[in-house]
């Protein structure tokens, strides 16, 4: 954790969360995410997922239902099923924020900013037919198995508006994605992280994990205390953040209520990390 960061973390309560998240773990299965059919898809998908306004579920072909970034994903991946290719580089390049608008539709419900991203995909877009020819695949060979350091996945993805935020959340979901599907094979496990986001912010704030602060502060805080209670529990992170956000989306108290009625910082405007 950075030196002057006012959000500590109990070394105590890591060591119970760490048990409470053992007993959990027990008899978890992570997602294999096997909806996923290419690197391309799970890219620009984790570009645009953030604050999606989604006011209510909504079943996608007969599945669901949805909610939130789940309905995101599904009608993203719907629109990849019905025309494979859309989620590539050059398909996107440009794209219309009234075509982002109709694919993310739900009934009457509608995703939030379709022009920001529309910009993020632009953005994306561009950067991958400049430095990769527009291939992802190319991207992932380039960092030669590695998260950290200046040529691993991180740091290139970073390049890209979209995955810019300094805690790499989005560059983390995607990395995580690419790994379970065989698409990227890690040679530095070391440097994985959860992704600091409302859920597992406001699991360590209710837990006593992490104290209150701002934003930032919470974010940083949370991603470092739950790397300490991976490596206590000896769960790699990403399974964690799994773990963590499939069971505590809807149980706040999932790892403990020893701090009480917490809850998660409210966004920055604008932002489109958290």
């Amino acid at each position: 954790m950075a030196a002057d960061n006012a959000v500590m973390t109990d070394p105590d309560a890591v060591k119970r969360v760490a048990a409470r998240v053992k007993e959990l773990a027990a008899d978890y299965e992570p997602p294999t995410f096997a909806e996923v059919p290419n690197p391309d898809a799970a890219l620009f998908l984790a570009a645009i997922d953030h604050q999606t306004g989604y006011s209510e579920p909504h079943e996608v072909d007969g599945e669901g239902p949805y909610e939130g970034s789940a309905l995101l994903w599904a009608l993203g991946l719907r629109a990849e099923r019905r025309a494979p290719g859309a989620l590539t580089a050059r398909s996107l390049l440009g794209v219309d924020p009234q075509a982002i608008a109709a694919v993310f539709r739900a009934g009457q419900d509608t995703l939030h900013d379709p022009e920001r991203r529309a910009r993020l995909w632009d953005d994306l877009a561009k950067g991958l037919l400049k430095d990769y020819g527009g291939q992802v695949e190319a991207l992932i060979e380039a960092a030669g198995g590695k998260l950290g350091g200046p040529t691993g996945v991180l740091f290139r993805l970073s390049e890209f508006d979209a995955f810019a935020d300094p805690l790499r959340k989005k560059a983390f979901l995607v990395a995580k994605i690419w790994e379970r599907r065989g698409w990227l094979v890690v040679s530095d496990p070391e440097n994985w992280e959860v992704s600091a986001d409302n859920v597992l912010m406001r699991l360590a704030l209710r837990s006593g994990l992490v104290e209150q602060g701002d934003v930032e502060e919470v974010r940083e805080a949370t991603r470092d205390a739950f790397k300490q209670v991976a490596e206590e529990a000896g769960i790699s992170p990403p399974v964690l953040d799994d773990l963590l956000w499939e069971r505590g989306r809807e149980n706040p108290d999932l790892i403990g209520d020893e701090a009480g009625d917490l809850t998660e910082p409210p966004r920055r405007e604008g932002s489109v990390f958290y």
